[in-house]
């Protein structure tokens, strides 16, 4: 799979600074949309993890204050009854298929080419981090996935899609194929490894989620 070069003006980190320190606000940008994946079932979780809270605010919160600090247009992934209140939201076309269809709904109601995709249940991931993955895929035109590789696995629900990759989610959904890593193609992958996000002065669990009570417990200690 393609890995490209960190941009130049990122390098690695040093003593004094890093891409992980430096995050001012993006512009919004019309080739730049945002959705938050908020439609699971949270089964293991026992409740809704939208609202469920953590350090003082919701994750659905804390999701949409982070993403609308990467562009404007943001959008929820979801019921439109739950979450209709809070900002525009698409329903999946391929219901109860997973986080594949989420990202399908999302790429297919979109304008923008680069969409970011981003799971509710990682409260960890930072601005800079999105604005290191949304730099890295501008300056790659050939990479129809932008992806993060961290503790030995890809990471696609905090990720860059080109509206494009919606037409290979659509075909694995049609034959019953749900898994998203399998849709990434070596040509058109750029995978950011998990050294340069060291580098960058990314921590390893910026990727952590909460799937479980035991999980937000331990997350809150």
């Amino acid at each position: 799979m393609q890995v490209g070069n960190a941009p130049n003006s990122v390098g690695k980190a040093t003593n004094c600074t890093s891409w992980a320190m430096y995050h001012p606000r993006m512009h919004s940008a019309p080739d730049l949309a945002a959705f938050i994946l908020a439609g699971g079932k949270s089964t293991r979780m026992g409740t809704d993890k939208a609202f469920v809270e953590f350090e003082g605010r919701t994750l659905l919160a804390r999701a949409l204050d982070l993403t609308r600090s990467v562009t404007l247009d943001v959008r929820i992934v979801g019921d439109p009854a739950k979450f209709g209140a809070f900002a525009p939201v698409v329903e999946d076309i391929f219901s109860g298929c997973g986080p594949l269809a989420g990202i399908h709904a999302a790429l297919r109601s979109s304008s923008a080419d680069l969409n970011l995709i981003l799971a509710i249940d990682l409260p960890f991931v930072s601005l800079a981090l999105l604005q290191y993955l949304v730099t890295r895929a501008r300056n790659s035109a050939d990479a129809r996935v932008t992806i993060a590789n961290d503790n030995g696995g890809l990471q696609p629900l905090a990720a860059i899609y080109r509206r494009e990759f919606a037409e290979a989610a659509e075909k694995a959904l049609q034959q019953g194929r749900y898994k998203i890593d399998v849709l990434f193609e070596s040509a058109t992958t750029q995978i950011i490894p998990e050294p340069e996000l060291e580098a960058a002065g990314f921590s390893p669990r910026i990727f952590r989620n909460l799937n479980t009570p035991q999980d937000l417990a331990e997350a809150r200690k």
